[in-house]
This record gives C-alpha cells, structure tokens and sequence, in this order.
C-alpha cells in the first residue's frame, strides 16, 4: 500500500477592502503520491467538471456554462446530509455551490478557480491547485498535489474548519488518484 504524506499550512492574512481592514483566511494543503505521476494525476483534475470522481461525498457535479477547459468554465456541485433535527425525523440538507475557471496552465499541471454562489455561507473564495512532481535525488518519484485558498470569513465556521475540510478532500483525493493507478483506470 502506498503512503501519503499531508501537510497543512495556515495563516491569517489581513486585507484592504473598500477602504476596511477585513481579516482574510488563507491557507494551503498539500499531499504527497507517490505512485502515480504528475503526468498521471494532472488530466484528473483538469478536467474540471469531473472532480465528481474524486472529492467524497459529492452527489452531482456538472458543466453550467463555458467552454471545457478555458476559464469562464463554471460548475455546479451539490452534497446531500441527512441529520436528526428533533431526535425523531431526517431532516436532509442540499449543499450546493457554483465555482467559475480562472485559470488553466496545463505545462504548469494548475489551475485556479473561484465561488461564484453559494448555499454555503462563502462571500468569497478563490483556490489554486497544483500538481508537481517529485524526483528525489534517491530515485524517488511521484508527485504533490498543492490546494491553497484565500477566503473572506465564513459565519459560523473558524480557519481550522475550512482547512479541515480541503485536509480530508485531498487526502481522499490522493487514496482516489493511487487507487486509480492500481487498478490502470489512469
């Protein structure tokens, strides 16, 4: 079984905006394969609307406008939970958000998008992910998957939140992706 490393970094990051001091959240988190190749993971995650395959507990994703890979590209992606609200009904909840390409650099295997709406409680948020290889000087190879993100506050929620939760989606992603080159599905 292949062993992946995962590392997270936070930092508040303190922003002028319309002539206000707002605190903004940014932070970045990283994985590293070491099965597969940038090469390999690359044309997983640039295909944006597909990212369906690889982030848990995702029902739907899928193309609202743009053209495929060019920025302008938006998608719609939505997750169901199902919790007691009263201790004696399922009350189930739609999450849902739209994210627009903002850019796309497939020599540089990134990528950076941004919500555009929301159910979520996001005023703004904006990632960059990047796939880099690995070629250690002891023969070692594979690659790291690099999501960072500027976000304004999120009501109810706290930095450690948010980063936990791109922290459990990478490292699903990364199972995902090496499973996938296991079993030759890339």
């Amino acid at each position: 079984m292949t062993t992946t490393t995962l590392i997270i970094e936070q930092q508040p990051n303190l922003s002028l905006m319309a002539e206000e001091t707002q605190l903004k959240w940014e932070g970045m988190a990283t994985v590293e394969l070491k099965t597969p190749t940038a090469d390999q993971v690359w044309p997983c995650l640039e295909d944006f609307c597909n990212i369906i395959k690889w982030i848990p507990d995702m029902d739907t994703c899928y193309q609202v406008e743009g053209e495929v890979g060019q920025p302008g590209l938006t998608r719609y992606c939505a997750s169901s939970s199902s919790r007691l609200s009263d201790g004696s009904d399922n009350e189930t909840r739609i999450s849902w958000v739209k994210e627009k390409l903002l850019t796309m650099n497939p020599m540089e295997r990134c990528l950076s998008y941004e919500v555009v709406e929301n159910n979520i409680g996001f005023n703004s948020y904006v990632a960059t992910v990047k796939v880099l290889p690995i070629n250690g000087s002891d023969g070692q190879h594979g690659c790291k998957i690099e999501w960072s993100y500027v976000a304004d506050p999120v009501e109810g929620w706290s930095t450690e939140h948010l980063t936990s939760i791109i922290k459990i989606s990478l490292q699903y992603m990364a199972n995902k992706l090496e499973q996938a080159v296991l079993s030759g599905e890339i």
